[in-house]
């Protein structure tokens, strides 16, 4: 079983920790409540496996759904119980993905937006599939999120001289050409910010993990989609008008399987 010691540090330490409030993370956040309520409305058992602070599980509680937060790192767990409310209220305990602590066929839903980029080794990636195919509910569904195999290419391409000149930069090349060639992403020790040890997959890459643990293909989602390299992002997201056309190329691409690889996250909602 491959070693996360680094994941769990990594999250441990508070990384998700106001993410999704600034920045990309805001638009990350929008865009996958956008998706999932297409899907889910209210009284359903939801699991979110790898929810971190609970961002999503306490939007979730708040619909009147019964979520279990089950997340890797401890602290995470404890801010999430610490900023439920009375009216967003949700069970959390701590649990890694590749043993699900719940009975058979229990679950209504289930959130993967996490760990199967996390794991760089193939067969744990498929123990977690496992796993959540022997809690989900017959008919029931999953929701699983990977990170771009491009996405620290596109990142550096994106702003390249203007704010920053890492493409300059022999290790940071070192990094993105071992992402590109086998997605198998390092951290390297001069870029300690940088998200943990992951493993960047494609759109069809994940949907080809599903598929090979039974999981069938609903639809697969950009989540960003090709917004994000915008200049002046967060202004223009602030303007309510300007948010409204940048939502709508999103809409209009989202499912586009020819571009859906330069979105930095990508969902894939499948069925058992």
């Amino acid at each position: 079983m491959e070693r996360i010691d680094e994941v769990f540090e990594f999250y441990n330490a508070g990384a998700e920790e106001g993410r999704l409030e600034r920045g990309l993370g805001k638009i990350e956040l929008y865009r996958t409540k956008e998706i999932l309520k297409k899907y889910i409305t209210s009284n359903q058992r939801i699991y979110d496996i790898g929810g971190g602070i609970g961002v999503y599980s306490s939007w979730l509680a708040e619909m009147n759904n019964e979520v279990h937060l089950l997340e890797l790192a401890p602290a995470a767990v404890e801010y999430a119980l610490k900023n439920q409310t009375e009216n967003n209220s949700f069970i959390a305990e701590v649990c890694d993905a590749r043993n699900i602590p719940r009975p058979d066929e229990s679950a209504d839903i289930i959130l993967l937006m996490g760990p199967l980029y996390h794991l760089q080794n193939i067969d744990d990636r498929l123990q977690v599939l496992n796993e959540v195919k022997r809690v989900l509910k017959k008919e029931g569904l999953l929701f699983s999120v990977g990170i771009s195999k491009f996405s620290s290419t596109t990142w550096a391409l994106s702003t390249y001289g203007k704010s920053n000149n890492f493409l300059d930069d022999d290790i940071f090349n070192k990094m993105i050409n071992e992402e590109l060639s086998s997605g198998i992403h390092v951290r390297p020790k001069e870029f300690p910010n940088f998200i943990a040890q992951a493993y960047f997959n494609t759109p069809l890459g994940l949907q080809q993990e599903l598929e090979t643990m039974g999981f069938q293909t609903i639809k697969k989602y950009a989540i960003e989609g090709v917004i994000w390299f915008t200049p002046y992002l967060d202004e223009k997201w602030e303007d309510n008008t300007s948010r409204e056309r940048l939502l709508n190329i999103i809409r209009r691409t989202e499912n586009e399987e020819e571009i859906m690889g330069m979105s930095p996250h990508f969902m894939i909602v499948s069925k058992k």
